[in-house]
């Protein structure tokens, strides 16, 4: 099965390069099959990682950046893929 993570945050007003340095500096632990990194208006910054593992393992996720980069709480959702 394939598992995909994902990550958002939205950095304070006018920090959103910031927010996507830090998210670049960051090493998911573990090998994801895959991991792409996006960004969209508003200084959102969105990473998404694909794992070979069942819909509940526990799998290793980026971490809060800190409270003065983000204007709001990190969103995460996990997916698994349809045939």
């Amino acid at each position: 099965m394939t598992v995909a993570l994902m990550w958002e945050a939205r950095a304070v007003a006018g920090r959103g390069e910031d927010l996507l340095a830090w998210v670049r500096g960051q090493k998911v632990p573990g090998e994801p099959v895959r991991q792409e990194v996006l960004r969209a208006p508003q200084d959102r910054v969105l990473v998404i990682t694909w794992w070979d593992a069942e819909y509940h393992a526990e799998l290793p996720e980026l971490p809060d950046p800190d409270g003065d980069l983000v204007s709001r709480p990190v969103h995460r959702w996990r997916f698994e893929q349809v045939d």
